[in-house]
């Protein structure tokens, strides 16, 4: 008998099972896959960022770094070199979590995790062997799944994933891809960088699903299209097909049919729960219209003892957040007073230049009539930015305009992503823009853009 069992083993599972662990619980994970990691070690976070900072480099050495009075004759990279060094990347990191599971006495299970009742798993192995798992509590950490498009039909080599992006043997002469989030903004910078060329359709009539700050969208749009990448925008594709080795997407864009031919179309318009063969019917677990598990406030469905974190349950679909649920779902089973501050989230983007975020948009705050300062500030005027010759964007910072508490923070520009930690923390802690800026940053050093940020939320900026 288990007093838990993890069915899931990404981010949120992986954690939640060591947490669990630490405070004494007997725990087993159940893994469908060969290797454990979920999505975002194997086929989503890591891979993916493997291959952006491989881009990156290569571009920087072919295109920047005569800026910096280094002379190279000739560059050129090797696909296949840069493919397998990314799944060491990923081998690495999933090989750890196994270590992990080892070093904490959590017995995993491989194989498909079907829910039979509230106290029992059944677990079947690629072998068709049924194992059965009793246990106290269930946590459902599945995760999510791409989206699919009607009228395109993926087949994994020409209409492609997320997952099928990651594995181009070679660079696409013309790249298309559908939707202009994260998914798809990110892999669309890989393979421009490598030289395909690279045209982004998007429903909505503006990038990131309208979800980011205006200001950093519209200067995140540009800054792209500057890049080389096209966008094709308030566009609804409508079908794909492919013939001859290419591939004619179908789409609708202000009343008018349009055509658009590829070698490559990639499908990357979001992400679903995934729960299908979960066996929820069995205990009576109803999902929303979405496929989302609704938990309360421990992160317990309407099911006693069968619990629910990450991309199954709403909220952003983020490997981090699913991490501190998990955290905080285990706690409270064992009575401590965890808690997640949803406001204090950070997101990225990692592009370049990179996109990060926390808190509140500023059409967030005018739509909620939150009254508010703002204090912005480029990095184009620090000292840091300008000897790595990397200053596009800036920090926006957006305060209450009565206490000052800050409620919202935005980034565009260079390590946007380590950047963001400490607006992220200063949130959780209830800071004002003024704790930020009374606060002294290292000098010459990218976050003296924050600090100066802070500054501008009191008009008194000191660099500009």
């Amino acid at each position: 008998m288990y007093d838990l069992v993890v069915i899931g083993s990404g981010p949120g599972g992986y954690i939640a099972a060591i947490r669990a662990a630490q405070l004494d619980m007997k725990v087993a994970v159940v893994e469908r896959y060969a290797t454990f990691g979920g999505t975002c070690l194997n086929v989503g976070c890591i891979p993916s960022k493997a291959l952006l900072e491989s881009s990156e480099r290569y571009e920087e050495a072919k295109d920047h770094f005569a800026d910096h009075g280094i002379t190279i004759n000739e560059v050129s990279f090797d696909l296949k070199k840069m493919l397998a060094r990314k799944d060491e990347v990923v081998a690495s990191l999933t090989g750890g979590v196994a270590g992990l599971f080892q070093k904490n006495d959590i017995a995993t299970f491989q194989g498909h995790g079907t829910i039979v009742d509230a106290k029992k798993v059944e677990v079947k192995k690629d072998d068709g062997s049924v194992e059965t798992l009793e246990t106290e509590r269930i946590l459902i950490a599945t995760g999510s799944k791409p989206i699919t498009l009607p009228g395109v039909e993926l087949d994994k080599e020409y209409i492609v994933d997320s997952t099928g992006a990651l594995e181009f043997q070679e660079v696409p002469e013309h790249l298309v891809i559908i939707g202009a989030g994260v998914i798809g903004l990110e892999l669309g910078s890989v393979w421009r960088r490598l030289g395909a060329k690279v045209t982004v359709i998007e429903y909505l009539d503006e990038i990131f699903g309208g979800r980011a700050d205006k200001d950093v969208s519209r200067l995140a749009q540009r800054v792209f299209k500057k890049q080389g990448i096209a966008f094709e925008l308030g566009a609804a594709v409508t079908g794909a097909e492919v013939k001859d080795g290419k591939v004619t997407a179908t789409f609708e864009q202000k009343g008018e049919t349009k055509t658009i031919e590829c070698d490559r179309l990639l499908v990357g318009v979001g992400r679903k729960p995934y729960t299908e063969g979960l066996g929820l019917e069995n205990i009576g677990l109803e999902t929303t219209k979405r496929g989302f598990i609704e938990v309360n406030e421990h992160y317990e469905t309407s099911v006693e003892g069968v619990y629910a974190i990450g991309d199954v349950i709403p909220g952003p679909m983020l490997a981090h957040l699913a991490e501190h649920e998990g955290v905080t779902c285990v706690e409270r089973i064992k009575g401590i007073a965890g808690h997640v501050n949803y406001d204090a989230i950070p997101d990225v983007v990692y592009t370049h230049p990179e996109i990060a975020s926390v808190g509140k948009t500023e059409q967030q705050l005018k739509e909620a009539g939150i009254k508010f300062k703002a204090g912005k500030f480029p990095f184009k005027a620090n000292g840091r930015a300008r000897a790595l010759n990397d200053t596009e964007g800036f920090v926006k910072i957006l305060a209450d305009a009565e206490t000052d508490r800050i409620l919202g923070a935005h980034i565009i520009g260079p390590r946007a992503g380590d950047l963001i930690a400490e607006l992220a923390v200063a949130v959780e802690f209830g800071s004002s823009a003024e704790d930020i800026a009374r606060s002294t940053h290292a000098h010459p050093t990218l976050a003296e853009v924050i600090k100066e940020a802070a500054l501008d939320v009191d008009g008194r900026t000191l660099n500009l």
